[in-house]
């Protein structure tokens, strides 16, 4: 069986048959953000199954595109659709992409996400700005034999969320009028929403948003030697007075109604870097 960094250098030298393009810059859009992939001039797109090595996407609103193109006049690398570890997928093959990214030459990565929020001060369609996270309720993706190629055995993780690019978005942000709020993501497993207690206990722990995404992709780019930076949709309110349920319908909805805001967001901090 071929080892990982086998199977990397087989997944990178398929892609470079397809393109010799470089870029810096990559992007992983999540839930309900795949039409922003339809603001990037297009190079080059390839269907994930074409792909050697790289799993598939099977989750509605992820389109399953590696897409080479042009955003905010920089040349960027997007992941038009994500993995999660919820469906069924190793916390290996989850970060896969973000080490296939890294090895084609992308220095700084930008994740977006659907969360639901914890807090009181969230509202559906919030922009929040990743600032940490909580690891210990997903599995790491760094478990076992460590490729010394990728990185070290023990990655810091003091500052996982870049504070540079967050002050570049804040400024975005605040020059187009966009609201932002800032606080700290859960990654969970899914594929469950959680229930009334493990909000509470996530709220308790310091959590202001709760997600099934984005962490086992930021460490394994911490790992790498990427710079990370990690906004959340909140698409639903966890802690809630009425009886009322969350589907994944009106999560995507609620996030297809902020990718405009996301959109100038990402553009515009693409265009500063």
């Amino acid at each position: 069986m071929a080892t990982l960094m086998q199977q990397l250098e087989g997944t990178v030298q398929f892609i470079r048959s397809k393109t010799q393009t470089q870029t810096k810059i990559g992007i992983i859009l999540g839930s309900g953000l795949g039409n922003l992939s339809n603001q990037i001039a297009a190079d080059l797109e390839i269907p994930y199954g074409e792909i050697p090595h790289f799993p598939v996407s099977t989750v509605e609103g992820h389109k399953g595109r590696l897409i080479f193109g042009q955003l905010g006049g920089k040349q960027v690398l997007v992941m038009a659709g994500r993995f999660h570890f919820y469906e069924g997928y190793t916390a290996q093959q989850v970060a896969y992409p973000v080490r296939v990214m890294r090895m084609l030459g992308v220095e700084t990565l930008l994740l977006s996400n659907a969360a639901g929020g914890v807090q009181d001060k969230m509202q559906v369609g919030d922009l929040m700005i990743i600032n940490d996270h909580i690891s210990l309720f997903t599995i790491n993706p760094l478990l076992g034999k460590n490729e010394d190629g990728l990185g070290t055995r023990f990655p810091d993780m003091s500052e996982p969320y870049s504070k540079d690019l967050i002050q570049k978005v804040q400024a975005i942000a605040a020059k187009n009028n966009i609201p932002l709020k800032q606080g700290v993501y859960t990654g969970v497993t899914g594929p469950t929403f959680e229930t009334r207690a493990e909000y509470r206990l996530i709220h308790a722990l310091g959590g202001d948003a709760v997600g099934m995404s984005t962490v086992q992709e930021t460490i394994a780019a911490k790992h790498c030697g990427m710079d990370v930076f990690a906004i959340s949709v909140i698409t639903d309110i966890g802690i809630r007075e009425e009886e009322n349920t969350i589907t994944h319908e009106e999560v995507l909805q609620a996030a297809k109604d902020a990718e405009p805001k996301l959109t100038l967001l990402f553009s515009e901090l693409v265009a500063s870097l």
